[in-house]
């Protein structure tokens, strides 16, 4: 018998998680891939694992097409369940890029969950993905989804015959059998370390956001110098959040690839507002955002909609204007026109040109984002910011309203990341002059990269 005909064999696993071992390993967690052809269940089964809605479900198949990383905890250890999209032999166009991220989590993979659907049974496809799955050498678990009730069970059971081991009945839908798979998987994960609650933080959280087909993959790609997520022309290619741990200029970085955002959100259905959904959980996570802008196109609706998104979330900000090698001298002079009419309103968030097709200019966003990081946890002294607030007061009076002149009489910052102030005034202040108090606090402390909030508590009038 041949070598690749013979039975994956899962690894050995100390039990009793000897401490020289753990020691002797990565503090990093076990790696579990779970890889099939499309449309068998991945993402539910998944979301299963997880215990919670994580990754982007819908009936038609090729949904998930990167390889997207979650953390799980299963019976007190920790381990990164990797999702992949659906693997097809011989597939060309984006069908052939979604199988190589396929195979790359099976590379970076402890262990493989396979995934075949038990309601159709063993396909030409399965046997396929079998032999590419016994030269990897990794321990697989074979999953035989869509295993709702005991009418299943024996199509469950002719897995036998794909020679990968004791095929495990499971539903990722209703969650039958999921605990005893989760149990099993662990049982072939090398032995992490115990789950701890007293973590430090983590590498700094930069999400790629955009319009779709601005390039937001694509510079993902280029900052983690390889292929991490499918880049195709075709808007809409990215469904889930990519995480990549990136280091830049010796500091690492978690960047967080979204979906684009579409024009029209609240119409969408199925997978397009599931993916709006997750990309708005990724900005919601995130410290910065790059807001990828094409720039050889005009400026778009779009494009300031993702913006005020970011503003209002309260995140760092930097411009990224991508494919920076299709533009012209005339098209930079509208471009720069278009910057002073539609941005003037976030000229104090830092701006990169850049190409994540040549890499023109791509090293300069590791400066623009501790700029923009600096500035959005930069916190003011309240002895400072009143000496500020009274000079300000002093050249430019509140101007008289119906015969009063509202007075500001203390402020403080309440919080940094974002910059977020409370005025203490004895009436309510014009929005004019609230902008004009914003634009002097950038002028003299700076929050380069940053939004502001300013909040007026206006005394309450005495009862006579």
């Amino acid at each position: 018998m041949s070598p690749d005909s013979q039975p994956v064999v899962p690894a050995e696993v100390d039990p009793a998680g000897q401490p020289d071992r753990v020691e002797a390993r990565p503090v990093a967690k076990p790696v579990l891939a779970v890889v099939g052809r499309p449309n068998v269940g991945k993402s539910t089964l998944v979301n299963r694992l997880l215990g919670r809605r994580q990754a982007v479900v819908e009936d038609t198949p090729g949904v998930t097409r990167d390889r997207v990383s979650y953390d799980a905890v299963w019976a007190g250890r920790e381990f990164t369940v990797l999702d992949t999209g659906g693997w097809t032999i011989d597939g060309q166009g984006m069908a052939a890029q979604i199988a190589e991220q396929a195979e790359l989590a099976m590379t970076a993979a402890d262990a493989i969950v396979f995934v075949v659907d038990a309601q159709v049974g063993a396909t030409d496809q399965d046997e396929a993905v079998v032999q590419v799955l016994r030269r990897s050498r990794k321990p697989v678990v074979l999953a035989a989804n869509k295993v709702d009730d005991v009418r299943w069970e024996s199509e469950a059971a002719s897995l036998w015959n794909l020679g990968l081991g004791e095929p495990h009945p499971v539903s990722g839908l209703h969650g039958r059998g999921s605990g005893d798979l989760l149990d099993v998987i662990l049982g072939v994960l090398p032995q992490a370390p115990p789950e701890r609650f007293d973590q430090a933080e983590g590498p700094r959280r930069i999400a790629i956001v955009g319009k779709p087909n601005v390039g937001k993959s694509s510079l993902l790609n280029r900052l983690a110098g390889a292929s991490r997520a499918v880049v195709d022309n075709v808007a809409g290619t990215t469904v889930d959040p990519v995480d990549e741990l990136v280091e830049l200029e010796g500091e690492t970085y978690r960047l967080i690839d979204t979906a684009g955002i579409r024009r029209r959100v609240k119409e969408a259905s199925g997978q397009e507002y599931y993916a709006w959904l997750r990309t708005q959980a990724a900005v919601e996570r995130a410290e910065v955002c790059l807001v990828v802008i094409d720039a050889s196109e005009p400026v778009s609706e779009q494009d300031l909609r993702v913006l005020s998104m970011v503003i209002e979330a309260g995140r760092a900000l930097v411009v990224v204007y991508n494919k920076w090698d299709l533009i012209d001298e005339e098209r930079r002079h509208y471009l720069e026109r278009e910057v002073e009419r539609d941005l003037g309103h976030i000229a104090w968030a830092p701006r990169i040109n850049l190409s994540a097709l040549t890499g023109r200019n791509v090293n300069r966003l590791t400066t623009a984002i501790e700029t923009a990081l600096e500035g959005w946890q930069t916190r003011v002294s309240t002895g400072r910011l009143n000496a500020f607030l009274g000079r300000v007061v002093a050249a430019h009076p509140h101007p008289v309203r119906g015969g009063k002149q509202p007075r500001i009489l203390f402020g403080s910052q309440v919080q940094a990341c974002p910059p977020s102030f409370v005025l203490f005034t004895s009436g309510p202040l014009d929005p004019p002059y609230q902008r004009f108090l914003t634009r002097r606090l950038r002028e003299d402390f700076g929050f380069a990269g940053s939004p502001i909030q300013v909040e007026v508590r206006a005394r309450p009038k005495r009862s006579r």
